[in-house]
C-alpha cells in the first residue's frame, strides 16, 4: 500500500477512535491540521522576498573568481598581500536591472578595509560599477552611509536626513530617528543586518533595524532610478567580507 493510502487509512482509524471518545475532538482534529498546514503557506505568500544566493555556489553572480568564493554557506570576498584587488571590484548579480525594491542581507566585515552593497548602478568596466552604494564600514558616521561610487562621493552620512538638489547641492534637513542608538548599532566582527530600500527618488539604509540614512535625490543629472546590484571588495588593505541570507523584494513604483 502506498504512503498516501497508509496515511488516509491511519487518519480514518484515528478519526474513528476520536469519535468513539468525543465528537468534539473528532471535529477539532481536521481544523487543527488545516491550520497547521496553512501557516507556512501564508508566510511564504505574504513575505514577498526571494533568495538571491543558494548557499552553495555563485550561480546567478559574476565576479573575479580569484577574490570571490562560497565558504560555510556565505559569499566571501577576500584579498591578501599575495592576492590583492586592483582597485574596487564587484560581484555582480546577473538578475537584471532593479528599480524599486527592498534588499536585505547579513554581512560580516574583517580586516582594516570596507565593503558595500552597490545598487541602481552601471557597469563601467569588467566587474567595475558606478552608482549608489550602501557603504559597509564600522563606526559612526560611516556604517551604512550612502556613497555614490565614481560619481558624487559621500552624499549622505549615517544619521543624516538629506535632500540632494540640482547640481549636487546637499541640503541636510534633519537627523534620523534613534540617532543615539545608531551610533553603537554596528557589531564589529559579528554578523550585522543591512537593509536598503529604494523607492522612486527616496533611499533608506538600515543597520540592525535602525535607520542609518534617509535620502531624497532631486538631482536629475546625478541620480539613478534603476540599475544593477553588486557586492564590493575595496582595493587597498587586505580584507574579508562575508554575505549571507541575501534577499530581495521588488516594490511598486512610487
Amino acid at each position: 500500500m502506498g504512503s498516501v493510502y497508509k496515511f488516509r487509512a491511519r487518519f480514518r482509524f484515528e478519526s474513528i477512535r476520536f469519535q468513539e471518545k468525543s465528537p468534539m475532538k473528532m471535529c477539532a482534529l481536521p481544523v487543527v491540521i488545516l491550520l497547521a498546514l496553512a501557516v507556512p503557506l501564508c508566510a511564504a505568500e505574504t513575505d514577498g522576498f526571494k533568495d538571491l544566493f543558494n548557499g552553495k555556489d555563485l550561480t546567478g553572480w559574476d565576479g573575479d573568481s580569484k577574490l570571490w568564493s562560497v565558504q560555510d554557506g556565505a559569499i566571501v570576498g577576500e584579498t591578501t598581500k599575495e592576492n590583492p584587488a586592483k582597485g574596487n571590484t564587484f560581484l555582480v548579480w546577473k538578475g537584471g536591472e532593479l528599480k524599486d525594491f527592498e534588499f536585505r542581507c547579513l554581512f560580516k566585515l574583517e580586516g582594516s578595509n570596507n565593503s558595500g552593497v552597490q545598487y541602481r548602478s552601471k557597469e563601467v568596466g569588467k566587474f567595475v560599477l558606478a552608482g549608489y552604494q550602501c557603504d559597509l564600514q564600522y563606526t559612526f558616521p560611516n556604517m551604512c552611509k550612502l556613497y555614490d561610487e565614481k560619481k558624487r562621493g559621500r552624499i549622505c552620512m549615517a544619521g543624516e536626513v538629506v535632500t540632494m538638489e540640482e547640481k549636487a547641492r546637499k541640503n541636510i534637513t534633519g537627523t534620523t530617528p534613534d540617532l543615539e542608538k545608531l551610533k553603537t548599532a554596528d557589531k564589529k566582527g559579528e554578523w550585522n543586518e543591512c537593509v536598503v530600500i529604494a523607492q522612486g527618488n527616496r533611499l533608506i539604509h538600515k543597520i540592525n533595524g535602525i535607520v542609518s540614512i534617509d535620502f531624497t535625490d532631486n538631482d536629475e543629472a546625478g541620480r539613478a532610478l534603476s540599475g544593477v546590484l553588486g557586492l564590493q571588495i575595496h582595493g587597498g588593505a587586505p580584507m574579508k567580507i562575508s554575505f549571507k541570507e541575501i534577499k530581495l523584494k521588488e516594490l511598486p513604483a512610487k
